[in-house]
């Protein structure tokens, strides 16, 4: 018989389908209330489950909102579709379509807003957004390398600063060109953008 300090201890088994539904609710109160209105009861109330349920989870708005839009972006994939340059349109032109949606817009919009006056938060969206995501440049980049598009970087610190270096390029121009400038990312444009990143990375392997 399993102790009460072990059952404690151990707690009840997440479910994957009220992490879905907590996260889903997250994104549709904060489009309808914003950053500043939105509650942990809101969302409970939304997802159909006990505000005790959220707060086993998260500690808080912040972290919650923070796995909300984490989510979103882990749909991003990496195409396979030929050259480095094809690869870097087809994630560009996914990248841009997940910002279009308004729970990815405002979500995004906001934790970025709070974050200024809070480090805690600001080191959530670094882990859990930044860093999850830049798996799609080191695949890119293993991809590009294999084909023969890209030289090895046998010092690991040249490498780190290359990823995070082709990262924020993407990130910073496609959010910029997206949530700022409010101008589209058409097929057209992101075969330009392909392009100059790549004469940028030619230039820097020189």
């Amino acid at each position: 018989m399993q102790s009460r300090t072990s059952a404690a201890r151990t707690g009840r088994p997440r479910s994957a389908a009220a992490d879905a539904a907590i996260l889903e609710a997250t994104r549709a109160v904060l489009v309808e209330l914003g950053w500043s209105k939105l509650t942990l009861g809101d969302v409970a109330t939304r997802a159909g489950v006990a505000k005790t349920t959220l707060y086993r989870r998260w500690a808080g708005k912040n972290e919650l909102v923070v796995d909300a839009v984490a989510e979103l972006f882990d749909e991003l994939e990496l195409p396979d579709r030929g050259t480095l340059a094809a690869d870097i349109e087809g994630v560009v032109l996914q990248f841009a379509a997940i910002l279009s949606r308004p729970e990815a817009k405002t979500a995004l919009m906001a934790v970025v807003a709070e974050s200024t006056r809070d480090e805690p938060l600001r080191e959530r969206i670094r882990t859990s957004i930044v860093d999850r995501q830049k798996r799609l440049v080191l695949e890119g980049r293993a991809r590009a390398q294999l084909r023969g598009e890209l030289p090895p970087e046998r010092d690991p610190d040249t490498a780190t600063r290359t990823v995070d270096l082709i990262f924020d390029m993407v990130a910073g121009a496609v959010v910029h060109r997206t949530l700022v400038s409010a101008e589209p990312v058409d097929p057209e444009w992101a075969a330009s953008f392909a392009r100059v990143l790549l004469l940028g990375l030619a230039g820097a392997a020189a």
